[in-house]
Parts: C-alpha cells; sequence; structure tokens
C-alpha cells in the first residue's frame, strides 16, 4: 500500500507490519469527512488485497492524543443531511474495519474519546500508555455512539460497566480499562510502540491464512450460539490442511527449525 492521505500516515516498519497514524494532532486527531474517507480506503483496500500485510498498528500521532473523535468544529453548522451523509462515511469504514482481514492492534498513546475510543474498541485488541483515557462521551452531546460502541464496549468490558459508562459519559483511566479487560497490557509512553510493535511482528511470523481463519473464527463465534460457532472453526480448520503452510508448519517442527510462511 504505497498510497499517500491527507489525514492519515501509513508507515511499514518491516515487510508484513503495517503502522496507521492518525495524523491531524493540531485538531487532537479527530475525525473530520477527508479522515472517514481516507480510512475507508484504507480497509477497503486491505479487504480487496492485503498486500502481504500481516498486522496492522493504528495509532496517533502525537505524544497525547490518540483520537478525540469526530471533528466537532468539521460538524458545526452541518444540516442534517451533510451530517447523515458524513456519517455514513464512518458507517461504511466500520464495516469494513469490522471486515478486515489482518489482525489490528490499537497502541493508544494518549487520549481516546468518543469516535476515538469506538474505533479502539473496533480493534482486536488494545496496548495503552499509562495516560491513556477513554471516555464514549457522545450521550452528553445530544448523541449516542454510532459506531459500534454499544456494541463493542459490553462485549469487552460487560453489560452493566457499558450502560454505566456510555449512559454517563465519563472518562476512565488505562488502569482501569486494564481491570475491566477492555486493554491487554499497559506500558510507558515511550515503550509503548516498541512492544506493540514486538507482538505485531509476532502475529506476522505466524501463519497469515492460519492467522486469518483464527480472526474470521472468533469474530463469528461471538455472534453466534457455540455449535454453530464449533461448526464455524470445524470449517475454518480444514480449509488449513491443504495449505503449504500447514506443511511447512509441521515440516519445521519435525525439523527443529523456524517455519518459512508464505501465506499460500
Amino acid at each position: 500500500m504505497d498510497k499517500e492521505f491527507e489525514t492519515i500516515l501509513i508507515e511499514r516498519p518491516s515487510p508484513h507490519v503495517m503502522v496507521l497514524k492518525f495524523n491531524r494532532p493540531e485538531r487532537a486527531n479527530a475525525m473530520n469527512t477527508q479522515m472517514g474517507l481516507d480510512l475507508r480506503q484504507v480497509f477497503l483496500d486491505l479487504y480487496v488485497d492485503t498486500n502481504d500485510v500481516r498486522c496492522l498498528v493504528v495509532t496517533g500521532a502525537g505524544q497525547k492524543i490518540f483520537s478525540a473523535g469526530g471533528d466537532l468544529k468539521d460538524r458545526h453548522g452541518m444540516t442534517e443531511r451533510q451530517w447523515k451523509a458524513q456519517h455514513a462515511i464512518f458507517e461504511q469504514m466500520v464495516r469494513l474495519m469490522k471486515d478486515c482481514p489482518v489482525p489490528i492492534i490499537g497502541a493508544v498513546n494518549g487520549a481516546a474519546y468518543g469516535g476515538g475510543c469506538e474505533f479502539a474498541l473496533g480493534c482486536d485488541f488494545l496496548y495503552a500508555s499509562e495516560s491513556a483515557r477513554f471516555a464514549l462521551t457522545e450521550i452528553t452531546l445530544g448523541i449516542m455512539p454510532g459506531a459500534g460502541g454499544t456494541l463493542n464496549l459490553p462485549h469487552a468490558v460487560g453489560e452493566r460497566r457499558a450502560r454505566e459508562l456510555i449512559y454517563t459519559g465519563k472518562p476512565f483511566s488505562a488502569k482501569e480499562a486494564y481491570d475491566w479487560g477492555l486493554v491487554n497490557e499497559i506500558f510507558p509512553l515511550k515503550e509503548l510502540m516498541n512492544e506493540t510493535l514486538k507482538c505485531a511482528e509476532t502475529i506476522a511470523n505466524n501463519a497469515p491464512l492460519s492467522v486469518r481463519q483464527a480472526k474470521k473464527s472468533i469474530s463469528v463465534s461471538m455472534q453466534a450460539d457455540r455449535s454453530t460457532g464449533y461448526m464455524y472453526e470445524l470449517e475454518a480448520y480444514n480449509q488449513m490442511i491443504p495449505t503449504n503452510d500447514r506443511n511447512e508448519g509441521i515440516a519445521a517442527f519435525n525439523e527443529k527449525r523456524k517455519p518459512k510462511f508464505t501465506g499460500t
């Protein structure tokens, strides 16, 4: 993926890892219409062709903000029609992000409020800096979460906790997010990206087809009854048997060497 975008930065720190960085630090990395278009394009491109990306890391430019969510200055004065048209772009982005074939790790380097928090919730899992803070503030503004917040937060922290956080709009710390199961690990800010990239490299070194199938299986199992979820898991599993990577993995184990997965 060699495209340049107006509101985000794309970096490739290694052949199979991509970093997406919200890049509007002068506006707290808030999401305007152009960022919606840019993000939608990234996830569309990954859906069509991963371009050998095996893990995606998302973070924010600067030292204090992941993303403040929707750009309210951009939205000020919008007509109802304009608001809905803009939100439709983000709705498409959310669906494409949900269907992204590669794992997404959020490296939450600061405040993740409103839509920024919802974006973080849409990642496969999260690492956060000690100074990170989270909030779904939409209800305090006369709206409500509209980018998956009412679906993803209850899965992460439980229904009752999610109800409290959404109804009040109150912020919570990285430590609270960790204690509640929203964040996987907390690191000092200066270590956050290095630790996140280490994990991304670990994922990228595993068999990419297996990772993708496992991701789809987990997504289905979270929405289906256990019997249906297991049936899907078996279908996903059986697709791995004829792959070159399965043969390579077993051969490498028996030959006591590191496998070289090709995604075939």
